[in-house]
């Protein structure tokens, strides 16, 4: 059955060709599996809450007729702006407009939210760009820069709110512009397209722009909503859609709600926000969490942008995910939001999913992995500028900044044919990851470091899950060893300068490019010697290694212009070289890669690496493999190109001095 939908319909119809739907949400609380929903070019203001299910082989779809045409948001156009001093002009809303959700009383707060609880959930857009909260009126006049803004002049576009009996009073700087001639918008509705209840499973979003939300702070033991989201589900497919516009989230892949679990720190704070998120995977199996009802989503060429949290967030819910050739972008720029949650991708708990071919850039970290990121495979990607500008100020409860994080997990995480630009490449308070074939121009940071706190003069373990091998139910729980990571056939190039040597592989933002910080960690040879094998068992003795540090494998890299290099690797190159360059340039709308990088290799030829050499992580005692369990051999590049028998360091098959990358 197909339904039709268009916004400028002349009456409300039933949804045939001849009779269009005025409503996309009409047809989805009718349309069944094997449905497809038709919607034509136009503005479609609501939230779409799909009732039903589709099944695996007879998915229900919605489809933008014309990519793009259709646009679903959760702003609404005001107007009748007076003027009120200066720039500023005001304008009430009568708040009967928000139903139950007002995001002009509602704040951005919550677990592991460290900026200060002053913002709301609302905004106001002009001509399609987020402007920026004031905490009073008198900074609303003065429209002053935000140091720590990542857009100094965007920063000063601003607005302010206070409530006045049952209406919602709105200033805005509008910097001489009049608000009534122009697109001016609020934030409204809380989500786009989201299916309020659980299970609603096989559904497909196609081609659609979906922006401007007054979503809420996602932390991971919580309710996570977005713009878009499956709410607890599997099998969904979100393809070929702009989305862009969230006050926190744009894509959620996230938990659904537990009440005696939400927000339990910032509501009732007698336990530790680590100890609820334990609890929240445990309480997870309760709920369904099984590769049989949850999960298995696959976002693609999606163009996620402009999000004040992150652009695509998820725990537990993302579980054998793919996201993929996607271009993820602007993302917690703002700064005016902080805290442990941002990212252009975070997920918890991210079993066998698979990052690839996406294109990630300016985003306060890239991708952050975030406990149990077992199975997980971050290959082929494209990442640079995730960093804030020079001059830029810290804001309060902003995270660090990297191309990738991999935060408390157990491994086995592989990360392969990457190209890293930015100034930290990795950071990593974990173990059991694989580092293969990429391109780093940035450091290592929390080397292990960023674990465990010291609490009453004592340290305080902090003990996170591993599963049974490609499935969600627990296995154990372990606290953090560090070490247990293989690194072969990488470039390592310092590109950036050391500012301060005083920083050490323990800080996150440590600057010094290479692999000598891997010394602490033994050989397998030492750290198994240990063992005393051939010998009675002595429990005491071997706790020392049973709580020490795991071994770690470096080889067949490549370092350059001064990337130090572990007493472990033996076998690699590092020529001799000052003027090496390696630069991200655009030339007819591609993106190239200029660098003399592989000149400088030259003839060096390293091994093909498989999942037989990178062996098992440590805790789960898990292959780097696929999630069907097959071996990889890494014979293949960023491009999908297919090597020999020898390879080269680094994401190419071939190297060269002028590679399109984009």
């Amino acid at each position: 059955m197909q339904y039709y939908v268009k916004a400028d319909a002349p009456f409300e119809g039933n949804g045939s060709k001849e009779r269009p739907f005025r409503h996309i949400n009409d047809a989805a609380r009718i349309a069944l599996p094997g449905d497809e929903v038709l919607v034509a070019p136009g503005i479609y203001r609501e939230t779409v809450d799909p009732r039903h299910a589709g099944k695996e082989d007879a998915r229900i779809t919605y489809r933008s007729i014309e990519p793009l045409g259709a646009v679903i948001t959760g702003a609404e156009p005001i107007c009748g702006w007076t003027p009120y001093e200066g720039d500023v002009w005001t304008v009430r809303v009568n708040n009967g407009v928000f139903g139950a959700y007002n995001p002009y009383t509602t704040y951005v707060c919550g677990d592991w939210y460290f900026a200060p609880t002053v913002r709301h959930t609302g905004a106001v857009f002009f001509n399609d760009a987020m402007m920026y909260e004031t905490v009073t009126l008198e900074e609303c006049i003065a429209a002053e820069a935000d140091p720590c803004a990542w857009d100094a002049e965007a920063s000063t576009w601003k607005w302010y709110t206070e409530q006045d009996g049952d209406e919602t009073v709105l200033y805005a700087n509008f910097h001489g512009k009049d608000p009534n001639q122009e697109k001016t918008e609020i934030l409204v509705r809380r989500n786009c397209f989201m299916p309020e209840q659980e299970g609603i499973s096989y559904i497909t979003v196609s081609g659609f722009d979906i922006n401007k939300a007054a979503t809420t702070w996602a932390p991971p033991a919580a309710y996570q909503d977005g713009m878009i989201g499956p709410h607890w589900s599997k099998g969904w497919i979100i393809e070929d859609c702009e989305i862009w516009g969230s006050k926190c989230c744009g894509i959620s892949l996230g938990k659904y709600l537990d009440p005696e679990n939400d927000m339990y720190f910032y509501t009732k704070r007698v336990k530790s926000p680590t100890q609820m998120e334990r609890d929240a995977v445990c309480r997870g199996q309760y709920h369904g969490w099984l590769k049989e009802n949850i999960g298995s989503h696959i976002i693609r060429r999606c163009n996620v942008h402009h999000c004040e949290q992150t652009g695509i967030v998820g725990r537990m819910g993302a579980v054998f995910s793919i996201i993929e050739d996607c271009h993820i972008h602007h993302v917690c720029n703002s700064q005016q939001l902080g805290g442990a949650e941002t990212a252009g991708i975070k997920l918890h708990a991210a079993i066998d999913v698979t990052i690839r071919r996406n294109h990630i850039h300016n985003c306060i970290m890239g991708v952050w992995l975030d406990w149990e990121a077992q199975g997980a495979r971050i290959s082929q990607n494209l990442m640079y500028n995730n960093q804030k500008p020079e001059g830029v100020g810290h804001a309060m409860g902003a995270m660090f900044n990297c191309d990738v994080f991999v935060e408390v997990g157990h491994g086995p995480t592989l990360v392969d044919n990457n190209i890293l630009l930015s100034k930290v490449s990795f950071v990593l308070p974990s173990q059991g990851q694989a580092f293969v074939h990429n391109l780093a121009c940035g450091s290592f940071g929390l080397i292990n470091s960023g674990v465990d706190s010291v609490i009453n003069g004592q340290r305080e373990p902090r003990y996170t899950p591993y599963h049974i091998r490609h499935r969600t139910e627990v296995a154990g729980f372990m606290t953090i060893l560090h070490g247990d990571d293989r690194i072969y056939n990488n470039i390592f190039f310092q590109k950036y300068p050391v500012t301060d040597p005083e920083k050490t592989p323990q800080n996150n933002d440590y600057e010094v490019v290479g692999t000598a910080c891997f010394d602490i960690f033994p050989s397998y040879e030492e750290w198994y010697a240990n063992f005393q094998m051939g010998e009675e068992p002595h429990m005491g003795k071997l706790a020392l290694t049973h709580f020490g540090h795991l071994p770690v494998w470096v080889d067949g890299n490549a370092y350059l212009n001064g990337a130090d290099i572990s007493k472990h690797d033996t076998n690699y190159v590092a020529p001799e070289a000052k003027d090496v360059y390696c630069d991200l340039v655009e030339e007819d709308g591609a993106l190239v890669l200029k660098t003399n990088i592989f000149d400088l290799i030259g003839d060096f030829r390293t091994g093909v690496i498989n999942s037989d050499i990178l062996g098992k992580a440590f805790e789960p005692e898990q292959r780097f493999e696929e999630p069907d369990g097959t071996a990889i051999i890494f014979n293949t590049d960023y491009f999908g190109n297919h090597a020999g028998v020898s390879v080269i360091p680094g994401p190419f098959v071939e190297g060269g001095t002028s590679i399109r990358v984009l």
